[in-house]
């Protein structure tokens, strides 16, 4: 930016140049500085200048161009020396002119506004003796309001430095800035704004903070707080309001100004005066400062629990039974981010991210070699059994084929034990039959009379009494109405056989010894018939429930605050009338505790994760005694993330005990005034700066006296996972899909981790048609590594499906392709209602680099099995892990790529020579075309350094699969395609998982056959369609989510002001009134003015308007006020 003139122009950037026509007929100031710029000749005038009046030409000289130009100006001028020039005249004017004023208003002025902007300023000021002279200046001129509010704004930057408030404090400028902080009527309101925002300043100082509370000061604020807000609609002092609540909010930052706060009725104060405020037009600023400073000083409060430790634990083998008890963090991994890929931690900033990627070129290429020998690998031949087997069975008809298991789970009592499963089941979305429909549906309260005691059936919760039964009873021979409810009102729920899950449901192994079933997983789920969409947020939700949560500290006489839930007291709590039953144990459920707070209101508690002290975010547990039309509140107050999708339209799921029973098993969206925000709770000898989390949520429920299940996701368990693997083994067509269930290894806790291995049978034993069987390429997939994603697994379960159904691309992958699918990682996990880790309290989706074979079996045995895949040269075309994903939307996949990698961090690497096959991005770009749920836009193909140990980077580096993949679906929904504004159901996710297969035919396209049928059903996938439906993504490389409409951390107190708007501050502070005379509010508009304020009666007219400075030819300049226009 530069200014240009008749005589000569004036160049920002330190160019002075004379003109052919140089004037000196004008009162001149001449310099001599060879080489140097025309600023840094301005600030050396300043600095030498021995009279007022250059001086004071010098410093309006600055103050125009200043005013004129922008930021960069400024920043410009601190770079060279602008900020010490102005220092060093303050400390000489004071001291040679003994506190002329006509001087030092204008440079405190400009001192004020370079400050603001100059990060060093408070050290430099200490440096050159300037901060206690300041406050000297303000002791000496408190009743000339004026005079004061230059001092004051100045000293308010100095403070930036913490070092610098603390100099100011031990010197008594607490004392002297809150004697300046008057009640109404004052006569100087901006020296009394000034005093207050100053006063907020010096509060930065924990040490200041101290000596503020033990003066009383704290409460002295409250006070003219509530002094102002009795006459702020008769004088509009809203600004005076508003700087006193930021200087409690600098007191709130210490522990001791937030028990103050407290101790002198603060709380009280702020929310009386936050709920008149709210019947005030004018006055949300208010309001929304006073909810932050409630929130902030609301006393930290112990988590009502016995120990931050889960309520189950287990003896890890190797190590003392005790050791995790002694030591709760040792067995901790670090509370990892939500996502295996995504960072989370909303504090880690682009700078962090690059530093996180990986540039080492030989990390990128390198391939270490096997963690194991050939030998120890050779005992992984037994899970390729279509290398193996010998197919005699091919011309025998539909006979099933036993298993192969040699685990042996599957085998004995428990399959003779099972129905076999009707072709009608395997077929997909089947609704109950229509005699039911119609029998449950007949007029006249038909759901009554069916479920009433007269008849001989049963109420919600004499059915689940039943239905939540050991199964061991039951083979005993106890009498149950189970079979009656079945065959009357069960619905045909595709691949599902409540029967058979009851009977599996016995073998499953849990640390707790679970001998009670969940309705839902018993009963079954079918997807809702119409779209949920996301839920609207209600403006202030927040708010709302913030006023609540602090009536329960100003009026504890209204709290019940009685336990009527604690999973570690057997015995029931809850006895009274119109008080809800909880209960959570039973397989996946997760719920600690729950407290009875007021009529309609209840606290819940979560378990951390098993030998964990962490890790607290999933539930799922039962909910009974239910009134109908009547909205509960539920707080979930031990939540551990940071931020969830919860804030952003997502609803928890609620399954009716008494919908399922009148032909309406669903799992369904529900709840409303959603909100998740940080709140006070804390761990009673936890790790200091650890914070806990509300999910806040009201449910209404339908129906009086129902049973209800909540949960977090949609659930998955391992009994139904089990039980799906077994009705879909004998819904298979035998001649055509080669389907054999195995177990990779026993868990920790002894259940078996199954591993399935798909692909067509050949056509016949023939030499040629074995052989292009053992030559098909492998897929590796992989899912549930983390238990509370229990989305993946829905996604998996649509994967299953769709490669065992007669589908024609199905059959095309199935010829082309032998699948090897892990379908749950964590067992152990999953079946104790774990949300991260497995018994270890480790994340097994951080140990794929060195995993123990004795702590983290299936993470070792699976890398195992690839390991010996790639040994006999079928490396996996493809490898993908399922995940759930619950900050982002829309459902995407991560890759790795060393060029995408090294462009991304910045590297100086030359890429162009790297040979890298761009087939890795194949599948993300067909699942674009294909899938509605898919964003390529949220995918990315990068190889961070702290996701080195994860499934994807390891079998990316280690195996050489390029496409390695992890695969994230959101909890949410989706924010673009055809369910925009949707949240996503099973439904959704089973297609997901049934596209994601689809996409693997683009891989082999040019070794297919194809078929007409085949062209029918994949033209998408093959591009062989020109009409696509549009499933794009266009919302590139923005924020996943826009800041939430209401803070959900504690609002950390942040300079209110801009750079414009502090310069109006400083400016209005400079106005041409006179000094003794009360100031009044001035326009916006005159506040927002770029134009210099100083005082034009200080200076000469003719100096004012031409400003001269000469020198020799060679290096003459000249400036005058006609070139800063």
């Amino acid at each position: 930016m530069h200014c240009s003139g008749k005589p000569g122009v004036f160049t920002w950037t330190g160019t002075l140049r004379t003109g052919e026509h140089y004037s000196t007929a004008r009162t001149q100031v001449n310099m001599s500085a060879p080489s140097s710029s025309g600023l840094e000749v301005l600030l050396s005038s300043l600095q030498k200048a021995g009279d007022i009046e250059s001086t004071l030409n010098v410093l309006n000289v600055l103050d125009e161009l200043l005013s004129a130009g922008t930021d960069r100006r400024i920043c410009y001028l601190i770079s060279k020396g602008g900020s010490e020039a102005l220092l060093t005249t303050l400390v000489n004017t004071v001291r040679s002119y003994s506190q002329n004023f006509t001087v030092l208003l204008p440079v405190l002025h400009l001192l004020a506004k370079v400050g603001h902007r100059d990060r060093r300023i408070g050290e430099k000021a200490e440096k050159a003796d300037a901060v206690l002279l300041t406050l000297t200046l303000l002791r000496h001129n408190m009743r000339h309001g004026r005079r004061a509010a230059s001092c004051l704004w100045v000293i308010r930057v100095f403070c930036s430095s913490i070092s610098t408030a603390t100099l100011l404090g031990h010197n008594g400028a607490l004392d002297v800035v809150f004697n300046l902080i008057t009640p109404p009527p004052a006569k100087h309101t901006r020296t009394v704004k000034a005093a207050v925002e100053v006063f907020a300043a010096l509060l930065s100082s924990k040490t200041n903070c101290r000596m503020a509370v033990g003066k009383g000061y704290i409460s002295a604020l409250l006070r003219v707080y509530e002094a102002w807000i009795t006459c702020l609609t008769v004088q509009g002092k809203l600004t005076i309001c508003q700087a006193l609540l930021r200087c409690l909010h600098s007191a709130s930052r210490s522990s001791m100004g937030r028990r103050a706060v407290v101790s002198d009725g603060g709380l009280h104060l702020l929310y009386s005066i936050s709920q008149t405020c709210l019947l005030t037009k004018g006055l949300e600023s208010l309001v929304e400062q006073s909810v932050q400073l409630m929130r902030k000083s609301y006393p930290r409060t112990p988590l009502p629990v016995p120990s931050s430790l889960s309520v189950y634990s287990f003896c890890l083998p190797g190590r003392p039974a005790d050791t995790w008890k002694a030591d709760p963090g040792a067995l901790d991994g670090s509370f990892e981010n939500d996502s295996d890929e995504e960072h989370e931690n909303e504090e880690t900033d682009c700078h962090n991210y690059e530093d996180d990627l990986e540039t080492d070129l030989d990390q990128l290429q390198s391939r270490p070699e096997p963690d194991r020998t050939r030998e120890q690998l050779d005992q992984y031949t037994y899970l390729c059994p279509e290398m193996q087997h010998d197919f005699q069975d091919l011309d025998l008809g539909s006979e099933l084929v036993k298993t192969s298991d040699e685990g042996g789970f599957l085998n004995g009592d428990l399959e003779n034990k099972t129905q076999t499963c009707s072709r009608a089941q395997a077929h997909p979305r089947e609704s109950p039959a229509p005699s039911v429909q119609k029998r449950l549906s007949s007029p006249g309260g038909g759901g009554e009379q069916v479920m009433g005691q007269a008849d001989g059936l049963l109420q919600a919760a004499d059915v689940c009494s039943q239905c939540l039964w050991s199964p061991v009873r039951e083979q005993e021979g106890e009498d149950n109405m189970v079979n009656r409810l079945l065959e009357q009102y069960g619905a045909s729920i595709p691949y599902h056989d409540p029967q058979l899950y009851a009977t599996t449901a016995a073998h499953t192994k849990s640390i707790a010894a679970f001998s009670t079933l969940a309705f839902p997983d018993f009963w079954g789920h079918l997807p809702p018939q119409g779209p949920e969409p996301m839920e609207t947020r209600k403006p202030h939700v927040q708010r709302k429930k913030v006023f609540e949560d602090v009536c329960r500290l100003l009026h504890p006489e209204e709290l019940i605050n009685k336990v009527v839930f604690d999973s570690e007291d057997p015995s029931p709590q809850c006895s009274q009338d119109g008080c809800l039953r909880f209960f959570s144990r039973f397989e996946s459920g997760n719920l600690r505790k729950a407290i009875h707070i007021r009529t309609y209101e209840y606290d819940l508690i979560l378990s951390a994760d098993v030998n964990s002290s962490s890790h607290s975010q999933w539930f799922y547990f039962e909910v009974s005694r239910v009134q109908a039309s009547v909205p509960y509140r539920f707080n979930i107050i031990n939540c551990e993330k940071s931020n969830s999708q919860f804030n952003y339209g997502m609803q928890p799921v609620l399954y009716s005990v008494k919908e399922a029973l009148e032909g309406r098993p669903h799992w369904v969206r529900a709840g409303t005034e959603i909100c998740y925000y940080r709140n006070w709770f804390c761990l009673t000898g936890g790790p200091r700066g650890h914070s806990f989390y509300t999910l806040t949520f009201t449910v209404t429920f339908s129906h009086e006296d129902d049973v209800c299940y909540v949960a977090y996701h949609y659930p998955y368990t391992y009994t139904a996972l089990q039980t799906h693997l077994q009705v879909l083994a004998r819904s298979v067509d035998r001649r055509k899909v080669f389907f054999r269930q195995q177990t990779l290894c026993k868990t920790l806790a002894g259940n078996p981790c199954p591993v399935i291995t798909i692909t067509a049978c050949p056509s016949s034993r023939a030499w040629t048609h074995l052989h292009q069987l053992w030559n098909r390429p492998c897929i590796v997939l992989t899912a549930r590594v983390h238990p509370g994603e229990s989305n993946a697994s829905w996604v998996m379960k649509g994967s299953l499906e769709f490669l065992c159904s007669s589908d024609p691309v199905a059959e095309s992958l199935r010829q082309a392709y032998v699948f090897k699918i892990i379908p749950m990682l964590n067992p152990d996990g999953v079946i104790h209602g774990n949300h991260r880790c497995s018994l270890t309290a480790d994340d097994l989706n951080r140990q794929w680099q060195k995993p123990s074979a004795s702590l983290s079996p299936t993470v070792y045995h699976t890398k195992g099995l690839l390991y010996y895949l790639c040994s006999t040269g079928r490396t996996p075309l493809v490898f993908c892990d399922y995940h759930g994903h619950s900050r982002k939307k829309n459902v995407f996949v991560y890759g790795c790529s060393v060029k995408e990698t090294l462009w991304q961090s910045g590297s100086s690497i030359d890429t162009t020579s790297l040979k890298e096959d761009p087939g890795y991005r194949t599948v993300a770009k067909t699942l674009d075309r294909i899938a509605p749920a898919f964003s390529i836009n949220s995918c990315n193909f990068l190889v961070e350094k702290s996701r080195a140990s994860t499934a994807r980077v390891v079998v990316w580096r280690e195996m050489g699969v390029i496409r390695s993949y992890t695969m994230e679906s959101s909890y949410n929904g989706c924010n673009q395609g055809i369910y925009k504004g949707l949240q996503t159901g099973t439904q959704e996710l089973e297609e997901m998982g049934r596209m994601f297969c689809q996409s693997l035919l683009a891989l082999r396209k040019n070794s297919i056959t194809f078929s007409s049928e085949l062209i029918t059903h994949a033209a998408a996938i093959l591009h062989l369609d020109s009409s696509l439906p549009d499933h794009n993504s266009h919302n590139c490389f923005e924020e996943d989510e826009p800041p939430c409409a209401e803070s959900i951390e504690f609002s950390s107190h942040t300079d209110p002001y801009t750079p414009d708007e502090f310069d109006a501050e400083v400016n209005a502070n400079m106005s041409e009134e006179e000094e003794e005379e009360e100031d009044k509010d001035e326009p916006e508009d005159s506040h927002r003015q770029g134009k210099s304020r100083l005082f034009a009666h200080v200076c000469r007219k003719d100096s004012l308007e031409t400003l001269t400075m000469a020198t020799n030819p060679c290096n003459g300049f000249d400036i005058t006020n006609a070139y800063l226009s």
